[in-house]
């Protein structure tokens, strides 16, 4: 048996109708490396993706928790029509940053606002596999606020679902672009143990590293470029079960609007879909598992 699992997991799926053309088209690719992925309950294609893992149980979708609006003109509001004004911005829409949440969000509106998107995915037809968090804005990672992630943990236990929390933080992961750390590492890990220790507490099935690949700072010179970098970031993978993420999407007009940087996330979608990367992962001992497979590990 591999000492090395890996899930990767297709954030953003229903953010708009390019993630959902993307995440079906892989999910229904049986030679493609993606394995679970998370729907945006607040975006106006969430529906379609429900429909989809509705139609499609066997897959292992969960909910991404959204609690940020980043775009510029392409927003969003909470799930909640109720007790949400600490989640919105001064235009009533998410907060387009995480720190803001972090500044802003009343814990029992954050629960409530959390709950009412797990309920929304189960009434459109979802049976979550796990919970994420779009952006962070749930992590305290912005200004060291943890009682949103201890309150968030709650909810998933609640729910009985997994959590994309991982249980170690290698130095490496202080300077991941990706994953934007803002406080102090050690005061991080300082804090963590006790962390890890209330999400053992609740029963909340982890990971053990979350390790995403990263763009800011990196001059990827065309896709060829991108897929080097990646398939050497996938064979440096620890024993024990990673998570990695992507946001795929499939290049059209309508992403092209949305984002600058659509391009990105089309090479996501080339990358997961090209049957070489499923056979490098497994060249390399790596074993692919689902967010399902996560939680009866850890039984």
């Amino acid at each position: 048996m591999s000492d090395r699992y890996l899930i990767i997991n297709a954030d953003d799926f229903g953010m708009c109708n390019a993630s959902v053309k993307a995440v079906s088209d892989l999910f229904k690719n049986e030679k493609s490396s993606l394995t679970s992925s998370t729907i945006m309950m607040p975006c106006q294609w969430s529906k379609a993706a429900c429909k989809f893992a509705k139609e499609n149980p066997q897959f292992a979708i969960g909910t991404h928790l959204t609690f940020t609006s980043e775009w510029g003109s392409f927003r969003w509001a909470p799930v909640n029509q109720e007790k949400t004004a600490s989640l919105r911005d001064e235009e009533g829409y998410m907060w387009h940053e995480s720190v803001d949440v972090e500044k802003h969000a009343d814990l029992e509106e954050v629960a409530g606002e959390i709950r009412a998107q797990v309920e929304l995915s189960k009434k459109l037809g979802l049976t979550p596999s796990h919970l994420d968090n779009h952006m962070g804005s749930l992590y305290g990672i912005e200004t060291g606020r943890f009682e949103l992630l201890l309150k968030t943990l709650d909810v998933c236990a609640e729910y009985g679902l997994p959590f994309r929390l991982p249980r170690y933080l290698p130095p490496e992961m202080a300077t991941n672009s990706t994953l934007e750390i803002k406080i102090d590492f050690e005061a991080l890990n300082a804090a963590y143990a006790q962390v890890i220790g209330y999400a053992d507490m609740k029963g909340v099935a982890l990971p053990d590293y979350l390790i995403p690949n990263e763009w800011d700072g990196k001059d990827f010179r065309g896709y060829e470029d991108f897929k080097e970098y990646i398939y050497e970031l996938y064979k440096s993978f620890p024993n024990g079960i990673t998570e990695t993420y992507m946001h795929p999407a499939v290049e059209c007009d309508e992403l092209k609007s949305i984002t600058g940087c659509w391009h990105r996330r089309v090479w996501e979608y080339k990358i997961l879909n090209d049957p070489a990367t499923r056979q490098h992962i497994e060249a390399n001992g790596i074993k692919l598992i689902t967010y399902r497979d996560l939680a009866e590990m850890r039984k």
